[in-house]
């Protein structure tokens, strides 16, 4: 669990929980579990996607993945411990039981049938798909919204809030989790193993539905400006000075080299 959890990577979720916590007057203390919680849990799914009955993948993070040095059982049962524990660890924050039960939802929700799940089952699914299968791209439309961006959109939510303000940042969050895929699919085709972290060209391999494989790398790149621009949208009429920070979560994801 320490091996997969502290190998390093972005901690996109944990910070977009405690910017939105910011931005909306909270306490950042306040939000710590939660942003442990939501972090923990991308690391199981990270666990889980590189499994070789998943995605089959070697490196993560710049290191062998957890099954690669602990064998698959250990990756496992790691998995399921990380996921138990944020829940847990939500448990201990020092809020009301309704902000508890909320979050707890709302996280299982974004883990669920409803999300990340069923972006994998899809993704998987959806391998060897031709240039001109029907509904290709509203297909990897969800994928990508389900598989990453569920639980990017629960960070932001959990972060509380305000019922209009909530749905402000969740609609943020919904614009910068597929913005964070395309340009995730982008980097596949044009950055090396060294560079990412992660081994390159795994999707075009595995015959993985991607925007450069469906749109082209162009317009891929034009959709990634239009993604960046439509979540920066969706935070006018917020503090100037409090949304700073995701501002720059959002140029960051943008134009990020891995």
């Amino acid at each position: 669990m320490r091996y997969a959890i502290l190998a390093g990577g972005k901690r996109v979720r944990p910070i977009l929980c405690l910017a939105v916590c910011e931005l909306v007057g909270g306490e950042e203390r306040l939000a710590i579990p939660a942003a442990c919680s939501v972090e923990m849990i991308h690391t199981m799914s990270l666990i889980k996607d590189d499994l070789p009955c998943m995605d089959n993948d070697d490196l993560r993070r710049g290191k062998p993945t957890t099954h690669k040095v602990f064998g698959e059982n250990v990756a496992i049962h790691s998995g399921y411990a990380l996921l138990t524990l944020a829940f847990e660890r939500l448990t201990e924050a020092d809020v009301s039981s309704e902000r508890i039960v909320r979050t707890v939802k709302e996280l299982a929700k974004a883990i669920g049938t409803k999300g990340l799940v069923a972006g994998q089952a899809m993704d998987l699914s959806s391998e060897g798909s031709g240039q001109n299968d029907v509904g290709l791209l509203e297909k990897l439309e969800f994928i990508h919204v389900h598989k990453t961006g569920s639980l990017l959109e629960a960070s932001a939510v959990i972060g509380g809030g305000s019922e209009e303000e909530i749905e402000k940042v969740r609609n943020f969050a919904r614009c910068i989790g597929l913005l964070f895929q395309v340009v995730d699919d982008i980097l596949d085709v044009t950055k090396s193993s060294a560079e990412l972290g992660k081994t390159a060209g795994k999707d075009q391999i595995a015959g993985k539905l991607t925007y450069p494989k469906v749109l082209g790398l162009e317009k891929s790149k034009e959709f990634v400006v239009r993604l960046k621009n439509d979540a920066k949208e969706h935070l006018k009429g917020f503090d100037s000075e409090k949304v700073k920070p995701l501002i720059v979560l959002t140029n960051f994801i943008a134009n990020r080299n891995n």
